[in-house]
């Protein structure tokens, strides 16, 4: 899909038009995602496909060796932006877990108690990672522990 941003002082609202020979998934989901008001999260697939993922489709935002991975239910996508950049995004849904993890809390499946005070949290997609100390407060209060 090519994609194209016409950057002008006489555009005062933003529009989006899409033209295309058919209308496919990807199109009308992009169509309730730009019409719903929700900023669209857009990340690369196989380094060169740019797509448009909603928040429900994210099951664990990860930085992984200086590149942020979304993990989908089955798949995994690589992002341009920073951590804190997509938990300002995802909003309340999500929660930061460690300094290098984000998570949506729709998708938890289990928690364990790990070494050193930590637990190990595990998503239905087979994520799993640390809740840190720093964090486990938080996250215990959401639990209602």
């Amino acid at each position: 899909m090519k994609v194209s941003v016409d950057i002008s002082p006489e555009h005062k609202e933003p529009y989006a038009v899409i033209h295309t020979d058919r209308m496919t998934d990807e199109i009308s989901r992009m169509i309730d995602m730009f019409s719903s008001g929700e900023t669209p999260i857009t990340a690369l697939q196989n380094e060169e496909d740019i797509v448009v993922l909603k928040p429900q489709d994210i099951f664990m935002v990860r930085v992984e060796n200086g590149d942020t991975i979304i993990y989908g239910e089955r798949t995994s996508f690589r992002s341009r932006k920073r951590l804190y950049e997509l938990a300002e995004q995802l909003g309340k849904g999500f929660m930061q877990i460690s300094k290098s993890t984000l998570v949506n809390l729709s998708y938890m499946d289990s928690i364990e108690p790990g070494f050193g005070g930590t637990m190990l949290l595990k998503m239905k997609n087979g994520c799993k990672d640390y809740v840190s100390r720093t964090y486990l407060k938080d996250f215990k209060k959401y639990l209602g522990l």
